[in-house]
């Protein structure tokens, strides 16, 4: 979602936050813009599109000033224009926004129009303005809009005339202030950070603070003033570039074989399962597990696991529909909750309607110093490394390790895995960062047959049992990168409903590895096939043998123990997705409309 920048230095600010700026691309993003003070004068710049648009803008109009706040917007309220663009300003006062103020028009009717924008964020900005006009210092001014708003922000306030001074404050998405030599900065994450400083305090919920060169006062909701912890937070550069590769998701793709061998290694000693976080599965009758997106379709994954594995019955839940139907948590009920981001604000509000309920609130995230890992009782880190692509890919792939290292932990906990069967499973583990390298040997033959689907207006994903999930997975990334329509199936839905869109001209890619399950799999794309479908099988050597006739192409996987399916196909609905977006030339990176770390709901 929308980034934030905030800045008092020792050097000309604009340069310095278009950089951060960029770093924040992977957000997702429809329009940017910068505030400064300079020589006590308030000025900014705002552009539509890609940063480069704001950077052109910036040579032909800069800014100086060595105090300054920037902002990618992610358009909620208001269209994608350079009117609705962020930073906005009234009068002595420049605000940028990350979130949704839910009583905005009910504050709006208090206030003097005319309005120059569209957006909640206006309102923010001009009822500040309001207090300063009654005679309020800014820090009075900001603190009391921040008392008046309802809903979910983050926010930065730059005043005219006070080249030393920035207000911020927090309520859901995350905010964190940056302690340099001198100098002071706000920003949305460390990686808006990094390169500025390592030394980072993350503002918890109702926290606002006044930030100038010599430090940063944190106030609670209530107005106490309270220490929060200052951290050591390292973001790698070779992260954030994309190592020789035409997109960071092609680079992550290929990063699999490596951060799968990195949390596998964390969650295993010698023959055992030994997660970072000890938690105790025996007295769990159910878990609920809730998410978003990709990490719910990770979730769907993890319940064969751990219903096959520990005979624990699992519910799966999205998380912006849990927490509104107020279904029963029981006290023996484990609630876990995966996240990329860790501040996914469906997922948040979700785990703190469970919290006090469940036996324990357990968290998967990439982000150890996360809103969701600092709220939860046992917050297990997937080790991904940052994920700039907007399109989950080694995230995805890691949070099917832990999810399932944590089902076979389960099943020992609870009497149903022996000594010899961890063994075997571990032994299967360690065995899948170098199937994964072999997978990515597909390629060539996945960007040969982009060119073909990306001439479809609609393809269906097929799939039994965990491959089922897979098959919701697969459409999920094609559609949020290629912009075709695309639906996952389970297989044995498909004369139930989907079977009457079948005809020529439409590709079915069906996952089928030979398992328990292939003949039923095979059985429903024979139902296609009859119908002039064009199946794309991705398989085994042994599935290929067995059904490639009549097919329209395979794709043969190395073979795997069933367990191990889910993770190893992952990769053909990566690349699969990759190139055909490729092959339509969209946007890879940073999909139209789609946001990385979704802080809203």
């Amino acid at each position: 979602m929308c980034g934030i920048i905030g800045i008092l230095g020792n050097h000309q600010a604009a340069p310095i936050m278009v950089d951060a700026l960029k770093r924040l691309e992977y957000r997702g993003y429809d329009s940017a813009g910068i505030a400064t003070v300079h020589d006590d004068r308030l000025e900014r710049r705002r552009a539509v599109g890609k940063l480069v648009n704001l950077a052109d803008l910036l040579v032909s109009e800069p800014l100086a000033g060595r105090a300054g706040i920037g902002h990618t917007r992610w358009a909620t309220h208001g269209a994608v224009t350079e009117g609705n663009a962020h930073p906005h300003r009234s009068g002595r006062v420049a605000v940028v926004h990350n979130g949704i103020i839910e009583n905005f028009q009910e504050l709006r009717a208090e206030l003097d129009g005319p309005w120059e924008s569209q957006t909640d964020t206006e309102t923010i900005v001009r009822l500040c303005e309001h207090y300063l006009a009654a005679g309020k210092s800014p820090r009075e001014a900001a603190f009391a809009t921040i008392d008046r708003l309802r809903g979910a922000y983050a926010l930065c306030f730059l005043f005219e005339g006070e080249p030393d001074l920035l207000i911020c404050g927090r309520q859901g998405p995350p905010l964190a202030i940056g302690h340099g030599q001198g100098e002071m900065y706000v920003g949305s994450d460390a990686i808006a950070l990094s390169g500025l400083t390592d030394r980072v305090t993350y503002l918890e919920d109702g926290d606002r603070a006044v930030v100038t060169r010599a430090g940063a006062q944190i106030f609670d909701a209530a107005g106490h003033q309270v220490g929060r912890e200052i951290r050591r937070v390292s973001v790698e550069a070779r992260q954030m570039e994309k190592a020789g590769h035409r997109h960071f998701m092609a680079k992550e793709i290929h990063e699999q074989p490596q951060t799968l061998a990195q949390v596998i290694d964390a969650y295993t000693e010698g023959d055992r399962i030994v997660p970072p976080v000890a938690y105790d599965w025996a007295a769990t009758d159910r878990v609920q597990m809730v998410a978003c997106g990709t990490a719910h379709i990770a979730c769907i994954v993890a319940k064969y696991w751990f219903e096959s594995l520990a005979r624990l019955p699992v519910d799966v839940d999205i998380a912006s529909e849990y927490r509104y139907r107020e279904g029963p948590v029981g006290t023996d009920n484990t609630a876990l909750f995966v996240s990329q981001s860790g501040e996914t604000a469906d997922t948040l509000a979700a785990l703190r309607y469970a919290r006090g309920k469940a036996r324990a609130i357990v968290s998967v995230v990439n982000v150890a110093e996360s809103s969701i890992a600092r709220e939860s009782d046992v917050a297990l880190p997937i080790l991904a490394g940052v994920e700039v692509g907007v399109a989950s890919t080694k995230a995805f792939v890691n949070q099917l390790a832990v999810l399932l290292a944590l089902a076979i932990r389960a099943g020992v906990d609870r009497g149903l895995v022996d000594a010899a069967r961890e063994a075997e499973l571990v032994a299967g583990l360690r065995a899948l960062p170098g199937l994964v390298s072999t997978a990515l040997g597909i390629e060539d033959r996945c960007e040969a047959l982009a060119h073909e689907l990306a001439e479809a207006s609609d393809i269906l994903f097929l799939g039994r049992g965990p491959m089922y999930p897979l098959a919701l997975e697969g459409a999920l990334k094609l559609k949020e990168i290629s912009y075709i329509h695309a639906e996952g199936y389970a297989a044995g839905e498909l004369k139930h409903g989907p079977i009457a869109l079948v005809d020529q001209s439409m590709p079915i890619i069906v996952f089928a590895p030979k398992d328990g399950l292939f003949d039923k799999a095979v059985s429903n794309m024979q139902e296609v096939m009859a119908r002039e479908g064009k199946v794309l099988l991705v398989t085994d050597a042994r599935g290929a043998e067995t059904a490639s006739d009549g097919v329209w192409q395979v794709l043969s996987m190395p073979a795997v123990a069933p367990v191990f399916t889910p993770i190893l196909y992952a990769v053909p609905a990566q690349l699969l997705a990759y190139h055909v977006a490729v092959a339509k030339g969209t946007d890879v990176d940073q999909p139209r409309n789609l946001a990385k770390s979704v802080t809203v709901e």
